[in-house]
């Protein structure tokens, strides 16, 4: 597998190193047939072989250095184009800086021609090749990455959980191996275990695997240490699932402290730059949002008032990013002592997971009911936004009596800030009770991007307009 990868990298590498002095060349022909702007004086346009040479080499070591050649792993074609996009414009910015300071007589329209024909050209000869791989159907290269699970227990299951769920493209799971005689014969979640850790080897030539992975208990790592020796003579990857994996709240950072391994089972899923973008984002997107809904905010304000007695504004504690609480700001849609009510049903009814939100809920006040079916009370949480205590994107802050029901892993919605809207809201909103929306925001976590919470953003208004759950 690994030469037939190493093939494929060398085309595109190759390609790569053709197609960037035809971009630069077509940049300046284009430059001189459409010039938009002051014409350059005869002999300019034409550039000397060294900038060239300069221009393959700052692509060429940019695409290496971002990984763009590396197909040890299958990604998605959109995980693939980003990359390109960013080892492109890396490039770019490394060109500009070398041509200030070395040959000057490349125009800015030239420039730009050459940014937009290298991302053209190499997008195109990158799906032409993967267009061609796919149709000859030669997954040796690019097909599921096949693995064989040491160990069938719950983490084992966990495991096949997630790759179901988020990388079904990328593996095959062929199936478990496992010494507990109470399972041979059985399945885990549709795939079959096919002997004990005593067939490893046999299963391995017959299964065609590519990948091993350990999902046993510490108790059983002596037995680990013997299979590790067995594979040696096998060209396949060996890799440990530690037992406490699901201590971590979504992804344990691995660093090195000499020859020790440090796994930070608590450190912040969106950190550094996105984590400033992410900011940026929300302090830009909800100033906007409150000068655009002043005026609904003032009406609203004034309905309420005329409507029922009580303040304006509700304050309620929420629960934030790593279980820090704050207080959430909402437009008041009950009566004035609606959550004494709710306790008060809570003692006589003895639920321990009461849904507080309910359609023929006697509490809502006529313009509450208005204002909940359009998400309109939501408005005040834009200065929750604007304070720190909430992002724009993100789970939704529950209440401190639900947090103190949750399981270990429904915990893990609070690796990232909590949001006015997120995945859950825009795929069932209230239809679904409070403590069962967790699997819908820990995709949100596994999948953040800054394109994704566009992508929410956009999706948030046809959701509120159909009303799907909101009362």
């Amino acid at each position: 597998m690994d030469r037939r990868i190493s093939r494929l990298s060398i085309l595109l590498f190759a390609g790569d190193i053709l197609l960037t002095p035809l971009s630069l060349l077509t940049a300046t022909w284009l430059r001189a047939l459409l010039p938009f702007g002051k014409i350059l004086a005869e002999g300019n346009e034409v550039l000397p072989l060294p900038v060239y040479v300069l221009a393959v080499v700052c692509w060429s070591g940019s695409l290496v250095m971002s990984g763009a050649y590396n197909f040890d792993r299958p990604r998605r074609l959109p995980s693939r184009f980003t990359q390109l996009v960013t080892a492109v414009g890396t490039a770019t910015i490394l060109f500009a800086g070398t041509l200030y300071l070395t040959y000057r007589q490349v125009s800015r329209l030239q420039f730009i021609y050459f940014f937009v024909l290298t991302l053209i050209y190499m997008t195109g000869f990158r799906a032409a090749v993967l267009l061609y791989v796919r149709l000859r159907r030669n997954q040796s290269i690019l097909g599921p990455i096949r693995v064989l699970f040491i160990g069938a227990g719950t983490l084992g299951g966990e495991v096949l959980k997630t790759i179901k769920s988020y990388h079904a493209s990328s593996y095959q799971v062929v199936g478990y191996l496992d010494d507990d005689p109470d399972l041979q014969g059985q399945r885990v979640q549709g795939v079959p275990i096919l002997g004990t850790l005593d067939d490893l080897l046999r299963v391995v030539e017959i299964q065609d695997v590519s990948e091993v992975w350990s999902t046993l208990p510490p108790r059983a790592y002596d037995k680990l240490h013997a299979l590790v020796a067995h594979l040696e003579r096998f060209p396949i990857r060996i890799k440990v699932i530690p037992d406490y994996f699901s201590l971590a709240l979504v992804q344990a950072n691995v660093e090195m402290l000499g020859g020790f391994p440090l796994i930070g089972l608590r450190d912040p899923v969106i950190r550094g730059l996105p984590r400033m973008i992410k900011r940026a984002f929300d302090i830009i997107i909800c100033l906007i949002m409150v000068i655009i809904a002043a005026p609904f905010m003032a009406a609203a304000a004034i309905a309420i008032r005329l409507d029922s007695p009580g303040s304006i504004l509700f304050r309620q504690t929420r629960v934030g990013e790593n279980g820090k609480p704050f207080a959430m700001l909402k437009f008041r849609t009950m009566v004035a002592d609606a959550e004494t009510m709710m306790l008060k049903k809570m003692q006589e009814t003895g639920e321990d997971e009461f849904v507080h939100k309910r359609v023929d809920d006697p509490r809502i006040t006529k313009v509450g009911r208005f204002l909940r079916r359009y998400s309109l009370d939501e408005l005040p949480q834009l200065f929750n936004v604007l304070k720190g205590d909430m992002s724009l994107v993100g789970p939704r802050p529950e209440l401190p009596w639900l947090v103190d029901r949750y399981r270990p892993w429904q915990r893990k919605r609070f690796a990232v800030p909590q949001g006015i809207t997120g995945w859950w809201q825009i795929n069932g909103r209230s239809e679904k009770p409070m403590h069962l929306n967790t699997d819908e925001d820990l995709y949100y976590i596994y999948n953040y991007s800054l394109w994704l919470d566009i992508k929410i953003l956009l999706k948030t208004p046809i959701a509120v307009l159909q009303g799907k759950g909101a009362f």
